[in-house]
Order: C-alpha cells, then sequence, then structure tokens
C-alpha cells in the first residue's frame, strides 16, 4: 500500500459524582472499583509496549473523586480517620456490625460483579457468593453466618475487582488468593494498602505516559453534561424530528452554564496533569455546531463524536461518501477539528469479541482495518477512530481483557501498513480537513440524543432540573449567600447537569440501577434547594423512574448504530 492508516484507539473513563457533597459519603463504590480493575490495568498495558499510543481521555469529575478516595484511605491508614465509602469502611473496619439490614446491604453488595468472569473465576468466591444470594432470598438464616464469613466476603469481592495485571504481579494479592479464606484483620488492612497505591498512584501513571508522548490526555466538561441540550434543547429534534420533548423549551442560562462546564473542567484537567488539554471528548459524543464554536473559544483544537453524527451531516451537508469516510472534519470556519468514530470497530470491541479468543479478535480487527486501508488508499491523511468507554467492557473478556488488549496493542504498533496515532500527532503533519456546510446535532449513542431526552422519564427530568436552575438563577441574583454557599451551590448544580441520570431513566433499564440513580439525582436537587436556603419541592420525595429491563451489559454501554 501506498500510505499507512492512520489508527486511534481512543478510550474515555467517567463516573459521575457519587458522593452526596453535604457529608461526602459515597453511594455507589464504581470510581474505586474501576480504578484497582480498569483504570490501572489500562495504564500498564500502555506501559508495557513502548510502541503503543492511545488517546485517553478523563472526565473531570471523575478526577476528582479519584483525588478524594487517595486522600481519605491516606487519612485511615496514617490518622485513623473514617472512611466514607461504606464498602471500603467494612472491608476495612475491625467490627462489621451484624445487624440484618446492615449484613443484607453488603451481601447484595458484592453480588454486583460479573457472574461469569469475576464470581465463577474463582471457586471460593462463587461458593460465598451461593451463600449471600441464599441469604438475600431469606434473611431469616443470616443468624447462622459469621464475621467470618462476611471478612472473607468483602474480601474476595475486592480481589475479584483487582486489576488482571495485579493479579499477575502483586506478591500480596497472589497471596491473599492463594489462601483462599479465614482473612484475619491484617489481612484486610494490607488489601486496603495496595487498594491505596493503585489508587493514588493511577493518575500519576497516566501523566507520566503522557509526558513521554506515549499517550494523548483529554478531558470532557467538568460534570459531563450534554452541551448541545443545554445550549438548545431543541438540538434534539435534528436528528429525532418527531422527538417529544420536555415542557421547559429551553435550560435557562444554559450558554454560561456550559462556558462554567468547559473552565472547570480545563482547570481541572491542568491541576491533575500540569497543562491545558488540546483535546476534548464532548460528553458521550455529543455535539452541534454551538458546540464546536463554544469549545474554539476555549482553545480546544480537536474534539470527537459518533459515525451516525458524521453521516446525518454529510449527507444534509450534501457531500458524497464515496467508498472513504475515515477523514479529519471542520465545521464551517470553526477552526477546531472533529473525528468520528468507526462504529463498526468500536462496537465490536464493546460487545462482539468479549466472546472471542483473543487472537482471533486481533485478527479480525486487522481484517477490517485491512479493508478500510484499501478503500481509503488514495487518502494519505485518513484516519481511523476506534472510540469507545475505557472502564466497563472489560468485564465482559476472560482475564480483564488482559490477552485481547496486549495482542491488540502489539499487533498495531508492529503492522506494516497501520500506523498507531494520536490526534495530536496526526495533527502535526496533516492539516486538511473535509469541511461540513452543516453538522447534525447528535451523540455516539445512535446519532440522536434519545438516550438523554425525548421519553416520559427523561423529560421529566429536565423539567425538574430547569426549575431548580431557575430557583438557583434567583438566589444568585438576590446575592444574599455566603461566598463559600455559593460554590457549593454551583458545584451542585452542574453535578445536577451531568448526563448520567438521564442515562439511566426509563424502564428499559434493570429496576435496581433506575432506583439508584433516580434516587441520587433527588438527592443531588434536593442538595441544590438546601443550599440555597429554600425548601425542596414535595415531587422529590417521591421516585419518578421505574426499570424494568434487561438491557445487554447491563445497560452501562450501548452501541454506536441503532440496532
Amino acid at each position: 500500500m501506498a500510505n499507512k492508516l492512520n489508527v486511534v484507539l481512543y478510550w474515555h473513563m467517567h463516573q459521575p459524582e457519587y458522593r452526596d457533597i453535604r457529608n461526602g459519603v459515597y453511594h455507589q463504590p464504581w470510581v474505586y472499583l474501576h480504578v484497582i480493575k480498569d483504570y490501572v490495568d489500562m495504564a500498564v498495558h500502555l506501559e508495557a509496549n513502548p510502541e503503543a499510543r492511545a488517546v485517553v481521555n478523563f472526565a473531570p469529575i471523575l478526577l476528582e473523586q479519584i483525588d478524594d478516595y487517595a486522600h481519605q484511605i491516606k487519612g485511615f491508614l496514617d490518622e485513623g480517620e473514617g472512611l466514607r465509602d461504606p464498602l471500603l469502611a467494612a472491608l476495612a473496619g475491625p467490627v462489621i456490625k451484624k445487624y440484618p439490614e446492615n449484613w443484607l446491604r453488603l451481601m447484595k453488595a458484592c453480588l454486583r460483579a460479573n457472574e461469569i468472569r469475576l464470581i465463577k473465576r474463582f471457586k471460593q468466591y462463587a461458593l460465598l457468593a451461593d451463600m449471600a444470594r441464599a441469604a438475600v432470598d431469606d434473611p431469616g438464616i443470616i443468624c447462622y453466618y459469621d464475621e467470618q464469613y462476611m471478612a472473607d466476603l468483602l474480601v474476595w469481592y475486592h480481589l475479584a475487582w483487582m486489576g488482571e495485571t495485579v493479579r499477575r504481579d502483586n506478591p500480596h494479592i497472589k497471596m491473599l488468593i492463594d489462601k483462599a479464606c479465614a482473612y484475619t484483620l491484617h489481612d484486610r488492612r494490607l488489601l486496603l494498602e495496595i487498594i491505596y497505591d493503585l489508587i493514588a498512584g493511577v493518575v500519576p501513571r497516566y501523566r507520566i505516559l503522557a509526558e513521554q508522548g506515549r499517550i494523548e490526555l483529554s478531558m470532557t466538561p467538568y460534570a459531563h453534561p450534554i452541551v448541545p441540550l443545554l445550549l438548545d434543547m431543541d438540538s434534539a429534534s435534528q436528528a429525532m424530528p418527531d422527538a417529544h420533548l420536555p415542557l421547559v423549551k429551553k435550560y435557562p442560562g444554559g450558554e454560561d452554564r456550559c462556558h462554567w462546564h468547559m473552565q472547570k473542567g480545563m482547570d481541572t484537567f491542568k491541576h491533575y496533569f500540569g497543562f491545558f488539554p488540546a483535546g476534548c471528548w464532548p460528553s458521550e459524543g455529543s455535539i452541534s455546531g454551538e458546540t464546536v464554536q463554544l469549545m474554539q473559544k476555549h482553545g480546544i483544537q480537536w474534539l470527537a463524536s459518533g459515525e451516525t453524527v458524521l453521516r446525518n451531516s454529510l449527507h444534509k451537508s450534501g457531500i458524497e461518501t464515496n467508498h472513504c469516510i475515515h477523514s479529519a472534519y471542520q465545521y464551517r470556519n470553526a477552526a477546531p477539528y472533529c473525528f468520528f468514530r468507526d462504529d463498526g470497530l468500536s462496537d465490536h470491541i464493546g460487545f462482539k469479541y468479549s466472546g472471542w479468543h483473543a487472537d482471533d479478535a486481533v485478527a479480525n480487527l486487522l481484517h477490517h482495518l485491512k479493508n478500510i486501508a484499501q478503500a481509503c488508499n488514495e487518502k494519505p491523511d485518513a484516519i481511523v477512530s476506534i472510540i469507545l468507554d475505557g472502564e466497563n467492557a472489560w468485564e465482559y473478556y476472560p482475564d480483564n481483557g488482559y490477552y485481547f488488549l496486549t495482542a491488540l496493542y502489539q499487533a498495531l504498533s508492529e503492522h506494516e501498513n497501520l500506523k498507531l496515532t494520536t490526534y495530536g500527532e496526526y495533527l502535526q503533519t496533516h492539516k486538511q480537513a473535509v469541511r461540513l456546510t452543516e453538522l447534525v446535532a447528535g451523540s455516539w449513542v445512535y446519532g440522536t440524543f434519545s438516550t438523554w431526552i425525548g421519553s416520559t422519564d427523561k423529560n421529566r427530568a429536565w423539567d425538574m432540573l430547569a426549575e431548580a436552575k431557575t430557583a438557583y438563577d434567583h438566589a444568585m441574583t438576590a446575592g444574599k449567600l455566603p461566598e463559600g454557599i455559593k460554590r457549593k451551590a454551583e458545584k451542585q448544580l452542574a453535578i445536577c447537569e451531568g448526563s448520567d441520570w438521564f442515562w439511566w431513566f426509563g424502564d428499559y433499564n434493570s429496576a435496581e440501577t433506575v432506583s439508584a440513580f433516580d434516587e441520587q439525582f433527588r438527592m443531588h436537587l434536593s442538595n441544590l434547594y438546601s443550599l440555597l436556603g429554600l425548601e425542596p419541592p414535595q415531587y422529590l420525595s417521591h421516585a419518578f423512574s421505574h426499570g424494568s429491563g434487561t438491557p445487554a451489559m447491563g445497560g452501562v454501554m450501548l452501541p454506536g448504530k441503532q440496532q
């Protein structure tokens, strides 16, 4: 082939704010669990292959929570301070209070793991999990369980959530796995110390990789809001012309809020990595023409979205796609370059290859890339973007994707006709771009905003949020709030504007997950009203979304293309 095909692997890491900012207590443990399993493993795979390249995105509000976990665990280990995550506190504390509600809560928490890949992989954990299910189904038998059972269950839950590279390389983790049962308080403290080391070290590891030029780091707006909807709620109609939208027609002060999320995100990113990012993964790849122009004002040089957004935009711009759409794009006269996800390849990694042998999966991916390279052979600037969640997919792979990721980086970095690169590196030598006269607003999920707006529960959430924002505006205009309270209210509002709450509302998701996110959304809104010195509305006392579905991958991931 005359030209090497540029390939970008783009991993996006994000979790919403799980803390109650009134007391700092975490309502879900997913931040620290994904750190010790996924963020660590993803760093190690890159460290192990000097020729590998990737773009890694961190949501700023995730970075803050990682930092908070490191500080609270260090405070516990060094000064005996309390842990503000109930699951970690149970693991580390000498007394696991034996009353049925507490034990049932812990048992249910320790069952929240992939049955095949995490629970059944370990014989002892599978046995303890079976006992937990029996107690959940018949709480009356809890009296026959003792504290040693609960200690062992908590240890095994965390051992199962350990990154594969940690299980392979850390001698203390190997020892705990081999011990299998009868874990002591010393064992539990040792496990907590390992968890601390992993959490405290993960962000610096990515910073070092970036400083070495082996990865490029990017960000999302601070609390992961859907920027196009904050700017113009009616932008949802561009890809969904028949959608029913919320009663509120426009989010109050949306443009100012978007600028706030961008600036706060930039500042947070610099605080942890030492520089401002050049690139942005707009939350969920959600873009519009106005979004691109807004991000340009914050110095963003490139951003990315989904393939269906591109195809809709090419069609509306009157551009023939021919055989190769893998290019850099620019919207009208806006400076930022836009890159678009290859949905087929990305979804193969997210949804298909987890059931394949790693070598077969990588060979299949290379076959598809070879076909793309042939189709784009006359375009020396062709670039393929493989973009997906960097945390949730690996739970469905054998050994947390260890063999797949090892083979993937090796194959792509050594292939004679492929160039594994980053967007920043690509733009150093490729300045040409296809100009889009129209950019159809949408996200990487189906090219629409249907995951966040347009259904009864999601629209209700937008109306509740808009009402709270109006109250916030009135309180800020009155100028009576102390400066410290204003800053807390500002952050609490940002948390409420995050995309994750809207993602989960709807009966197609599981009852347990919808209930958890419904509860947290209402808690955050209630906190906002309280900070403003206002009585929360009565409707925040009642759940408004109820799930009953069993979505693929538990609903944590969705494909780019409508199935």
